[in-house]
């Protein structure tokens, strides 16, 4: 499980003592200033983490039009695998191929000495509704992929559950966010859920713990007619 630490890059002006230093860049402070003003943040660290004393599973979403929803999530699966928990991903709309995070995290799928793999990879979509073009289809296979999702949501065994592309399913009506909501609600205390896919209701929005938003800046695709490469978008 992640540690409670905040990000320490963050600033910590309100926190922190006023100092004749404290207005300066860091490279126009002398040697002693310098030391003073990270000694100073060392202390408010400290006390920060020690104040944080809570620990429970989290619902986290991360949506927004940006690049980097899957890819953000898997990280934090690669930290679970990491730790020892098992973890589970189902993705809702992918599935008509076979994305490469799928190959690299294939060793962990894996029996190992006659106990059970310590990832569950489920790919239950058929791609794109542009491809698939069967609506009911789609929702069956939205709402299957549900069901698997649940079985996994409500075991204890499985630390972190990576819904990916589930907000996309919620956003096209194939799922309801009243049966994701009372789904999430059932979930072990000290689990994790992982929603990405842009588009994320308001309603799961407010249920969640963590929520990023990955805002579009630039994108190749767009800004230079660059088509999807190998190792970036898949």
């Amino acid at each position: 499980m992640e540690t409670n630490a905040p990000d320490l890059d963050q600033s910590l002006s309100t926190e922190t003592a006023p100092d004749q230093s404290s207005d300066q860049p860091p490279t126009e402070l002398t040697a002693e200033q310098y030391q003073r003003k990270m000694q100073r943040r060392k202390q408010v660290q400290e006390q920060r983490l020690a104040d944080k004393t809570n620990q429970k599973g989290l619902v986290i979403v991360h949506t927004g039009n940006g690049k980097g929803k899957t890819t953000a999530a898997l990280g934090m699966v690669l930290r679970s695998l990491g730790h020892g928990y098992r973890v589970a991903i189902v993705q809702f709309i992918k599935g008509a191929w076979e994305p490469a995070e799928k190959v690299v995290l294939a060793p962990w799928t894996e029996p190992k000495d006659g106990s059970l793999p310590q990832l569950e990879f489920h790919a239950m979509g058929e791609g794109f509704t542009w491809e698939t073009q069967d609506r009911q289809r789609d929702i069956e296979k939205a709402q299957a992929a549900w069901q698997k999702a649940l079985s996994f949501i409500h075991n204890s065994d499985f630390r972190t559950v990576l819904l990916d592309e589930v907000n996309i399913a919620l956003k096209l009506g194939y799922l309801q966010v009243e049966q994701v909501l009372t789904g999430l609600e059932q979930k072990p205390e000290n689990s994790h859920v992982i929603l990405t896919g842009r588009g994320a209701p308001p309603a799961l929005i407010e249920r969640a713990d963590l929520v990023t938003e990955m805002t579009l800046i630039k994108h190749p695709f767009k800004e230079q007619g660059i088509k999807a490469q190998a190792g970036i978008e898949f």
